[in-house]
Order: C-alpha cells, then sequence, then structure tokens
C-alpha cells in the first residue's frame, strides 16, 4: 500500500509539473471576439503576441480603417496585420498587413476577403493558424517586434502574397535578388511630424514576379520595385503550390533599427517553428507565475485566458540600440530619447486592476513604466492619461497620479516624487489642448466651487468624484515624502465627493453653478452629470474614503442595504443623453444582476465594499457570482469592453482572492478565491500561496483565515505580505460566517478612518 501510494502521489506530481509546463493550451486567444458596434462581449481581437510586446498579429475581418478588425460572425478574412489597438473604440496606429492569394491576382481588400472557418482556426498566444475554404494555410508566430509567418499554398495553384499599406501614407521598396520588402507606415491619429513604422520582411522563396500597387484605386504597377504615397503597397508571386516563409519586423525609429531588431529576434530561426517554440516557453514561462489547481478546467481556461489578455497591456515603446542599451522615438515630441516608454492604455480603465496586478507580478517593468509617465510628462506637457501612442486626453480623471503614487506606497524608487507632486498640481490646475482628461475640465469650477457643476461641463458629477480621489492619490503622496505644500494642496480637495452627495436622495447627483439640485432626478437615467453609467454606478466611486460614504449614507447597515439594492433592483434603462440603447446598457439587461454593470468600469470594485461595513461574507458570495455568472474563455467571454486588460485584470485579481479598491494604498481587499490553491512565483524568487483546499462552487464564503500560520482577521491583505512571501490558508464554507472581519480593525483603509 505504501508503495502504490508512493506512486499515486509521483504520479500526480509529475502530472501537476507536466500541467504547469503547458499552461498556453489553457488560452484562447479568440474570448470576446464576438462582438459589435450594438453588443460588446470584450471587444478583443485574436492577438499573437508576447506578453507586452511592441507589436501583434492578428487576422482581419474588417475593412482598413474600421474599429472591429476582427469580428467572430463574419466569415471572410482579408489580412494578417500587425496591429496595436486598445479597443475598438480607438481604431488602431503603424498598420500593415499581409494577404495570401490563389489563381488570380486580387489586390482589393473586397476582392481578397476569403471565406474560413472557426473549426479551421488555432488561436494561442504563441500562434495563429487559419486554414481557408481555397485550402490555403496561414500561421503566425511572434516576436516581441515582428513575427514569423507561413503561407502554404495548394498545390497546382498561382500563388500571390499582397501587402496592404493601410489607410494614409506609406511606402514600399522590393529587392527581388535579396527576397526582402522595406517600407514605412504613417497611420493614426494626431502623429508627431516625421513619425514612421519602419519594417523589414524576408521571404525564403524566390520571387516569380513582383510589382505596386494602391489601395486607393486598386491599380496595379507590375515590375515596379518602389512606391511611395497614400495607401501604397506591394505584391509578389511565387512558385505554383508554394510554401512560402517570411520573417518581418518593425521599428519607430529607423529603417536600420527594424533590420536589427528582425536580426536579433529573428535571424537565428530558419523555421516557423523556431520562432513558434520560443514563443511558447516565453508565453509558458510567464503563465506560471500564476498556478492555480483545482477541479475545474473550464476555470483554468477562463482564467489563462484572461490572464494572457491582462498581460499584453501597457505595450513596450522602446528598442534595443546596437549596444543592447533601451531608447525610443517619443510620441510626444517627436525626438528620439535614451530609456524606456510605454504605451497603449487608457488609465480611466486600467488604473483599478491592470497596473495593480502589473505590480505585483512585474514590478521592474512596472517602476520603469511610471518613470516613463514623467518623461512623457516633460516631452508634451502633460502627464498620459490615454496614450495610444500619443496623449490622446480620453474619459475622465487625472490617474497617472494613482499610478505613482501606488507605486511609491509599495515600495518603488524608480523616480522623483517631487518632479511627480508638481506635474500633478499642473495637471490638476489647468486644462490641456486634447481631450477631457488632458488637465481638467472644469478645475476653475472645481477648485472654487468644491464640485464640478452640470449642465455648465458634460459629465461633471463623474469627474467630480474621480478628482477627489486623484487628490487623494496626490494628498498621500505628499504625505509619504512629508511635502507640506502638497499635503495641504491636496487634502484640502480630496473629500469633495461629498459635495455632489444628495441625502434626500442617497446618491450622488449633479448641481449646478448656483448650487442647485439637477431637477427631475433619476438614478436609472445614465449619462448627463454621468460618464457611460447612472446614478447607481457612479454612488460608489470613493475608493479612498469608504468610511465616509458610510456615514453619509447613514451607517453601515443602511450601507449594506444600499449595496444589496444595487442586485435586487430592476434592471431598469432610462438612456437620458445618450438617446439610444448604448451597448453598456445592453450588457447590464442581458447580465440580469440588477443595476450592477460590471461590463464597464466604474461599478466594478462595488461588490467588495461590503468589506468596509461589516458583511464580507457578500462581498465574498457577490465576486463568486460575479466571476462565474459574466465569466468564460469563449468568444462570448466578457460581459463588455475588455479594455485594454482592466476586465482580464479583474478576473485575475478576484480569482486570486483579492482586488485592488483604492490604489494608492498598499491594500488589496479580500474576496472569494476561485480555486483550492495558487500559488504566485513573485519576480524576487518568493512564492505567495492561496491555499482553499476545501474550495468549489458551493463553498463561497471564508469560514477562517490564516496568515503563515496565524489566525487573520483581517478583510484585507498587504502588498508587503504578498510579495514578501508566504502563505493564506482559508478554510472555506457553504455557509456564511458572520463573526469574522465584523471589528472596526479588520476594515479595508479609509482616508477619514477614526
Amino acid at each position: 500500500m505504501r508503495f502504490r501510494f508512493f506512486l499515486t502521489a509521483v504520479t500526480c506530481s509529475f502530472m501537476l509539473s507536466a500541467r504547469a509546463q503547458e499552461l498556453v493550451n489553457y488560452v484562447n486567444t479568440l474570448q470576446g471576439t464576438n462582438s459589435s458596434f450594438e453588443l460588446t462581449r470584450g471587444n478583443t481581437y485574436p492577438t499573437t503576441a508576447l506578453p507586452f510586446a511592441m507589436n501583434t498579429w492578428t487576422p482581419q475581418t474588417g475593412k482598413n480603417g474600421e474599429g472591429w478588425k476582427y469580428q467572430y460572425q463574419k466569415t471572410t478574412i482579408r489580412g494578417f496585420q500587425q496591429a496595436h489597438q486598445c479597443s475598438s473604440w480607438s481604431n488602431d496606429y503603424a498598420v500593415f498587413s499581409l494577404m495570401p492569394v490563389i489563381d488570380n491576382l486580387k489586390v482589393n481588400e473586397d476582392a481578397r476577403a476569403t471565406a474560413f472557418r472557426h473549426e479551421n482556426e488555432i488561436g494561442k498566444p504563441h500562434y495563429y493558424k487559419v486554414t481557408f475554404d481555397n485550402e490555403i494555410t496561414t500561421e503566425m508566430s511572434p516576436s516581441e517586434r515582428g513575427a514569423h509567418i507561413r503561407f502554404s499554398f495548394p498545390k497546382g495553384h498561382p500563388a500571390y502574397v499582397v501587402l496592404d499599406g493601410y489607410t494614409r501614407l506609406s511606402g514600399v521598396e522590393i529587392f527581388p535578388e535579396a527576397r526582402m520588402i522595406t517600407g514605412f507606415v504613417n497611420n493614426g491619429h494626431g502623429m508627431q511630424r516625421g513619425w514612421k513604422n519602419h519594417f523589414v520582411l524576408i521571404f525564403d522563396q524566390p520571387f516569380k514576379a513582383h510589382g505596386t500597387w494602391e489601395n486607393q484605386q486598386n491599380t496595379l504597377q507590375p515590375g515596379a520595385r518602389k512606391a511611395e504615397g497614400r495607401g501604397k503597397g506591394a505584391y509578389l508571386e511565387f512558385e505554383n503550390g508554394a510554401k512560402v516563409q517570411v520573417k518581418v519586423a518593425s521599428s519607430y525609429i529607423s529603417l536600420e533599427q527594424a533590420r536589427l531588431n528582425l536580426e536579433r529576434e529573428l535571424g537565428g530561426d530558419k523555421t516557423l517553428e523556431a520562432t513558434k517554440s520560443k514563443a511558447y516557453k516565453i508565453w509558458n514561462e510567464h503563465l506560471k507565475r500564476i498556478l492555480v489547481e483545482g477541479d475545474s478546467e473550464e476555470d483554468k481556461a477562463t482564467f489563462y485566458s484572461c490572464f494572457f489578455r491582462a498581460s499584453l497591456f501597457s505595450r513596450a515603446f522602446f528598442e534595443y540600440d546596437k549596444n543592447g542599451n533601451p531608447y525610443y522615438f517619443s510620441p510626444y515630441d517627436g525626438t528620439v530619447h535614451k530609456g524606456y516608454m510605454y504605451t497603449d492604455t487608457g488609465f480611466w480603465d486600467t488604473f483599478r486592476a491592470q497596473f495593480p496586478l502589473n505590480i505585483l507580478l512585474h514590478p521592474t517593468m512596472h517602476g520603469r513604466y511610471v518613470n516613463a509617465l514623467l518623461d512623457a510628462q516633460e516631452q508634451c506637457g502633460w502627464l498620459p492619461s490615454w496614450s495610444f501612442p500619443n496623449e490622446q486626453g480620453s474619459m475622465i480623471g487625472n490617474h497617472a497620479i494613482s499610478l505613482l503614487t501606488d507605486a511609491w506606497v509599495k515600495g518603488l524608487r524608480t523616480f522623483d516624487p517631487q518632479r511627480a507632486l508638481q506635474a500633478y498640481f499642473h495637471e490638476a490646475n489647468n486644462k490641456g489642448p486634447w481631450g477631457p482628461a488632458n488637465g481638467r475640465d472644469g478645475y476653475k469650477e472645481y477648485n472654487s466651487l468644491g464640485y464640478v457643476p452640470y449642465p455648465q461641463v458634460r459629465e461633471a458629477t463623474a469627474k467630480t468624484l474621480e478628482y477627489a480621489y486623484d487628490d487623494f492619490c496626490g494628498f498621500a503622496l505628499a504625505s509619504a515624502v512629508g511635502d507640506k505644500k502638497y499635503i495641504d494642496a491636496f487634502g484640502s480637495k480630496m473629500f469633495n465627493y461629498k459635495n455632489v452627495f444628495d441625502p434626500s436622495t442617497n446618491f450622488m447627483r449633479a448641481r449646478d453653478k448656483d448650487g442647485r439640485w439637477s431637477k427631475n432626478f433619476d438614478p436609472y437615467e445614465w449619462g448627463g452629470p454621468f460618464t457611460e453609467g447612472n446614478a447607481w454606478h457612479w454612488v460608489w466611486s470613493v475608493f479612498h474614503d469608504v468610511d465616509g460614504l458610510i456615514d453619509l449614507m447613514g451607517g453601515a447597515k443602511q450601507f449594506c442595504a444600499k449595496l444589496d439594492s444595487v442586485f435586487t433592483s430592476p434592471s431598469t434603462v432610462n438612456v437620458g443623453t445618450y438617446g439610444f440603447m448604448i451597448h453598456e446598457m445592453k450588457e447590464m439587461v442581458m447580465a440580469n444582476m440588477g443595476q450592477y454593470a460590471h461590463g464597464n468600469q466604474p461599478i466594478q470594485h462595488m461588490p467588495y465594499l461590503y468589506n468596509y461595513a461589516g458583511q464580507p461574507w457578500k462581498s465574498q458570495q457577490r465576486v463568486r457570482e460575479v466571476m462565474r455568472k459574466l465569466y468564460n474563455a469563449t468568444e462570448n467571454g466578457y460581459p463588455g469592453d475588455e479594455d485594454q486588460g482592466q476586465t482580464s485584470s479583474w478576473y485575475v485579481l478576484s480569482a486570486l482572492g483579492f482586488y485592488s479598491v483604492c490604489p494608492g494604498t498598499d491594500q488589496y481587499v479580500l474576496g472569494s478565491p476561485m480555486f483550492k490553491k495558487i500559488t504566485i512565483s513573485l519576480e524576487n524568487g518568493k512564492k505567495f500561496v492561496v491555499d482553499a483546499s476545501g474550495n468549489n462552487p458551493r463553498n463561497v464564503y471564508i469560514r477562517s483565515a490564516r496568515l503563515n500560520n496565524k489566525p487573520y482577521s483581517k478583510n484585507y491583505i498587504t502588498y508587503s505580505d504578498i510579495v514578501n512571501g508566504g502563505t493564506l490558508t482559508f478554510r472555506m464554507d457553504d455557509q456564511p460566517n458572520y463573526k469574522r472581519g465584523i471589528k472596526k480593525g479588520d476594515m479595508p483603509f479609509s482616508v477619514s478612518k477614526k
């Protein structure tokens, strides 16, 4: 019996170890791709890329310039493109594509579009493959700044590859003797003068014929080797039935750097299999940073698909020179600088979970990132709020200070805090030339009245709430470094959320410049003074002072009843100033969880707020319900826009058993872990284990907890608790424990906590 038990233990250990080496197989990159303008299940595309890489690659079902570059319901593909898109709503930049064609040369993007079926498609982080109905097979594997692509043409058919210059200015040059194409594209919004994405492509097969073309009128120039202008591209003909491999890389700095990137990243890969194998190993090592163990393969697929999506943003925008030193072309001032730069994220979404996850797993990268924020501020005069790749100023709030403060209070010392405070003070007291989050809409009124007035400023109440949180972050950073000037400047404003709380309705409510409440208040009405939501969603946006919000609502009992009512109220929608049912409204109704609208960011932290008011078991139940009901690993995998890793990071953190309610503090608030055991391998070589051995779909409640074998009653865990390594042990149950986590000392941080 002992010998048999030993064999069983060894076998289980081997199986677990083997499974840990194959985590990439759980990932479905088509998760969330069944999306449209009318209804979003993620608004993702089947990204083929390395973690946080400069470029990604994807099949393209949509027309050039469309935000919806890949939609699951489409039946044809018109190209395989280098991509950087954050969101379907923000379009893309630095794009060009390749498309295999047989029989007759077709360059027009509609004419060359070719039918496919999903059963003939594989979407993994390290490898994408599709076989068209006409039997052409395309395969792609990524490097950080390039890709290895193979087109396998059916025997006996003339074979062509079309390079499409996408929208706006592009240029190509063909070198038949070297089996090479070089060129550039310059597409995107608001780019600096002189900005180009330089690329180089090297093929492994000789060209039978070649030429250039342009995608405005789709005219051909057979035999031409060079072209430059709007939508210029190239085409190549190969031997009938050829199998063609192409290595491609690009650079924002120069063509010479693009060549260096290709040689450094792909030069030694003679076949696509070599690139595929390297990418597979990189992703497995990355995903192994979090090893989850449990009974449900479906839950693991959801977890690792979300973890993959959370590992794409922000993207590297830097390259390495011939001596291996980082440098970058600045999208902010149009010149080349030494050091690191990152892009492709909107902080309104990602400050909440994506960056608090990154700082746990990748503190070195995150330290470079926050320092680069200040470099960006020097180069364009403003802290980034939505970089794509330059500053777009989209959405609301000034959340760069959230990232900076969060990094500082968690121990990262990679930037000058005085520089950060000065930059934020400028941000908070000026309005920039771009969108509403470039500086502050209504800053003068906010400073004089203590709130942003409506209708004088659109989305005013939401802006008031987010400015108050950001001012808390400024206050917290100033307090950490002992700067009295900024302690006073920001500390006086971080309670401004109280100025838009209406006790007669128990909601946040718009006020005009004379202090009058808005008339005909309807908490179900979307828009107006709120951003992509209504009063039910925005009343909870007091991340830094939940205790203060509890007091405004009359105490903990009334606060929890209000939380309950979010889930029990009808899913009523008043379209308000939007004028029609936008997709976020439809997604809330589809979720059938009352007024809880997880498909958008403002309310995503709300299920955790019971922890602040003495009823933590309700957070445990609601968080598990959201994870199980609203997420899966399929094309319908998200309850709304995925949003640059935020909605995925919410799931990843929540599945670990905690969440970042208030970035800018060192706390992660407890929920309910999704798995029986979770092992986080930290960058410092230590491991943090969440052990919930009795966990299952029924046992969602925490009966008791121990941290490093000592009883633990708190409703939060600190960053240092995690990164110092150790074990958080949960005893799970199917019934709530009404006595655990109910003392004042167990509650998470609030700035006014007594």
